[in-house]
């Protein structure tokens, strides 16, 4: 088969891992497509936790015709027992005679080893295909495997003058429509979503991925039902969130991260199902962000998107936490007393922060810039 036609399936295979986008996590999204002879003879997508894996359920949708039939799988099929069984004994004891993969798993249980499994069993092994695309779609999943911490993905909104909000907070609406759907997008294709304390007071948000905001993302009806809400996160480092918070009001599991030991009579936790992480406080008495990120990588998450205001941005940002800026930009000038996007102490051009642009997309009237800091991460 020529090296076209395994991007051909890998390509399908790949637009199954992003029916897995919002309702996979922990487990990486993984789409796997089956091919006899040119024909597609099934189909599947990683279920939620527990359920079956891509590999499973294109079996499945294949039956018989499964039997001497070519995997096209984005992402190496595992080897080791979880909540499920292994996915290349799967393919295997289908009779699948040869896997067509798109990445290497970095999980240390499976890290070459599925691959393995399947040459020890005569079945042909054929990859990387589309490795960079394969890998970007689940590199938070990939990312926590081999750092124990999660991608993290700081979402903005600016004028075209760089403002986030007038000078009295008010920021309602920067962006349009549909620059706000694409924020409920990324809120649900995410394991959390952090915010400041000071969000939470100016704003009292949600937080949340809302249905109606995912259909006009271009979600479909069946991807916007197996949603699976993120964590929300908030970084109070006083311990001063109100108790008539919406984030305390509303279903869903919500962490509280604070400095503050004495939690437990706290007056804006009692009765509320919040958890309270108390964190170690770096040299400003604030919430340690490095902690943070190593107990959220510990509670299986593998994508962060900070949604907050100049400070704690700015604090991940000059921590060399931040991974990838996903900024949204309005056509409107807000003025130069209005709030910027980041607080950071810089004096000097080279201190300036140097952004790779990875893309840049009109969304309704409003320009989506997809960047990364041109610097290692810590």
């Amino acid at each position: 088969m020529t090296d076209p036609l395994h991007k051909q399936y890998m390509t399908l295979a790949l637009a199954q891992a992003q029916l897995a986008r919002l309702s996979a996590r922990p487990n990486p999204a993984v789409g796997c497509v089956l091919v006899t002879q040119g024909e597609v003879v099934g189909a599947g997508y990683t279920q939620p936790a527990g359920g079956p894996h891509a590999e499973v359920m294109a079996i499945r949708t294949a039956g018989a015709k499964a039997k001497g039939a070519t995997a096209y799988v984005t992402l190496e099929p595992c080897s080791h027992y979880g909540r499920t069984p292994p996915c290349s004994l799967a393919l295997i004891e289908a009779g699948i005679s040869c896997v067509v993969f798109g990445c290497q798993d970095s999980n240390p249980s499976v890290a070459g080893q599925g691959l393995a499994a399947l040459k020890a069993a005569g079945v042909s092994v054929i990859g990387p295909i589309m490795q960079a695309p394969c890998a970007h779609s689940n590199r938070g999943f990939l990312q926590r495997m081999a750092t124990q911490k999660p991608l993290v993905i700081n979402k903005m909104a600016m004028s075209l003058d760089g403002r986030t909000a007038m000078a009295s907070g008010e920021s309602q609406w920067i962006t349009g429509a549909e620059a706000r759907a694409q924020v409920h997008l990324l809120r649900a294709q995410s394991c959390a979503v952090v915010t400041g304390i000071g969000s939470v007071l100016q704003d009292n948000p949600s937080m949340d991925a809302r249905a109606e905001e995912l259909a006009l993302a271009g979600q479909s009806i069946e991807t916007i039902t197996a949603l699976k809400q993120p964590l929300r996160v908030v970084v109070d480092s006083q311990l001063r969130i109100p108790a008539d918070a919406k984030l305390l009001q509303q279903a869903g599991h919500v962490l509280i991260a604070t400095c503050v030991a004495q939690t437990h009579n706290h007056p804006s936790v009692i009765g509320s199902a919040a958890e309270v992480l108390v964190c170690p406080a770096d040299s400003a008495g604030q919430v340690d962000l490095e902690f943070l990120l190593q107990e959220l990588g510990k509670r299986q998450i593998n994508q962060v998107l900070i949604e907050a205001g100049a400070t704690l941005s700015g604090a991940f940002l000059q921590q060399g936490l931040t991974d990838e800026l996903v900024i949204f930009m309005a056509p409107k000038l807000l003025g130069s007393s209005a709030c910027g996007l980041f607080n950071l102490p810089l004096q000097k051009m080279s201190q300036a922060y140097n952004l790779k642009i990875r893309n840049i997309t009109q969304i309704g009237q409003d320009w989506r810039i997809d960047a990364s800091p041109d610097r290692p991460r810590s």
